[in-house]
């Protein structure tokens, strides 16, 4: 005889919708509390780059002020991968593999990009094994994951992090790691990290912060 399978209770129709509207009040305050921290996320100070780090990409070498494109926002991952690897961190490569269309975001003013301490020519050949045309850079030579803590004498590790551009002058806005990182993996969740947020006007953001309609 197979041992059970383990499953909920099993109740009635009336039993489950009672049970149903608790958690939905649970879920709600939950939506609203995330909405309360993304708030405080776009109140956050931001901190003046000292260093003008040094990036290798398809077209050469760049500035970390080069990686925003046109945009005023730069969202990057810090991705695994170390100089001796071969292959990039699996974990990793399935968190892009989670993301859709970027575009989106590209609409509200913000780059999305890769970076890894690895020499180009291995970032390319993974970036291309996987077919994804997200922007990816190596900071091989530089400080530049050493000091935002994805790099040191232990390895390697993952994160994320955002800058802001006034000019030519890039601050440094938020980061987060680990665990920090799992659920954002779509572009809602994305531009919920950035100074400017989703930019849409159910947000309580600062005065003369970028605003439309939501969802619109």
């Amino acid at each position: 005889m197979s041992e059970p399978i383990p499953h909920p209770p099993i109740v009635s129709r009336d039993a489950w919708l009672t049970a149903r509207a608790t958690l939905l009040q649970e879920e709600k305050e939950l939506t609203r509390h995330y909405d309360r921290v993304a708030a405080q996320r776009r109140r956050l100070p931001m901190v003046k780059l000292e260093k003008d780090y040094e990036f290798m990409g398809l077209s050469g070498q760049l500035r970390l002020v080069d990686l925003f494109g046109e945009q005023q926002q730069l969202i990057v991952y810090h991705f695994m991968f170390g100089p001796d690897w071969e292959e990039g961190c699996p974990g990793c490569t399935g968190f892009i593999k989670e993301f859709g269309d970027l575009a989106h975001i590209e609409t509200r003013d913000t780059t999305f990009a890769l970076i890894s301490r690895v020499p180009l020519e291995k970032l390319d050949a993974w970036k291309a094994q996987h077919g994804w045309s997200i922007p990816w850079y190596s900071s091989l030579g530089s400080d530049f994951n050493y000091d935002f803590h994805v790099s040191d004498e232990r390895g390697e590790g993952q994160g994320i992090s955002v800058f802001f551009r006034i000019d030519d002058t890039v601050y440094h806005t938020y980061s987060s790691y680990q665990r920090g990182v799992e659920r954002v993996t779509d572009p809602y969740s994305l531009l919920d990290l950035t100074p400017y947020g989703r930019q849409e006007d159910f947000e309580d953001s600062p005065e003369g912060w970028p605003q439309r309609p939501t969802y619109g």
